[in-house]
């Protein structure tokens, strides 16, 4: 009886241990496909205007303004962390928009 017992709590704490990866497998997946979202309607800094920079949440039109100054002085951007290098972007500002920019080259 006692071993029908431990056997029963195995193959339940097996089972629920299952279903953890399981349901963090389907948020894995889930947060991939609106990483992918997020990126199709991304604004390409490369290639942005002022007023598309300024849809950004925390940039304003001077922010925008030296981004586009800083595109022009030293060549489009390689990457999206390059943005750090903007006066201005503090890594806050810059974790708010990194997901909502990307760079075409």
């Amino acid at each position: 009886m006692i071993k029908k017992l431990i056997r029963l709590t195995f193959l339940a704490i097996c089972l629920s241990f299952c279903l953890l990866i399981l349901s963090c497998q389907k948020r894995e997946i889930s947060l991939s496909q609106e990483k992918i979202l997020s990126l199709e309607n991304a604004i390409d800094i490369n290639s942005a205007n002022i007023s598309e920079l300024e849809n950004l949440p925390g940039i304003g039109k001077g922010l925008a303004l030296r981004i586009k100054i800083h595109r022009e002085k030293f060549g489009v951007f390689q990457k999206v962390e390059d943005l750090l290098l903007v006066k201005g972007i503090s890594d806050s500002k810059f974790r708010k928009i990194q997901n909502l920019v990307k760079v075409n080259q």
